[in-house]
């Protein structure tokens, strides 16, 4: 019992690592969308900072923001279910 806490344990650090890691590039990867839509001249409605600000706002509240959770869901529900197949089935 102990030997599988401290994987999870260590597992649950690596997700974390990697969540942080694909959240801060998921981030960066709508920023620079959002400039270079400014720099096409698309949109002129208000100053490059106010856009930009409020298209990561819009982000923040996205289904695509969400989804990133799934770095721990899916290996941790994949566990889950090898744990209960093997024990179970």
């Amino acid at each position: 019992m102990i030997p599988m806490i401290r994987m999870l344990g260590f597992l649950l650090i690596i997700l974390t690592v990697v969540y942080i890691v694909v959240s801060i590039w998921s981030r960066n990867v709508r920023r620079k969308k959002l400039e270079d839509r400014w720099d096409s001249k698309e949109v002129l409605t208000s100053d490059r900072d106010a856009f930009i600000q409020r298209g990561l706002e819009q982000y923040d509240k996205s289904f695509r923001r969400k989804l990133i959770w799934l770095v721990y869901i899916v290996p941790l529900g994949a566990i889950a279910v090898l744990v209960y197949v093997t024990n179970f089935m």
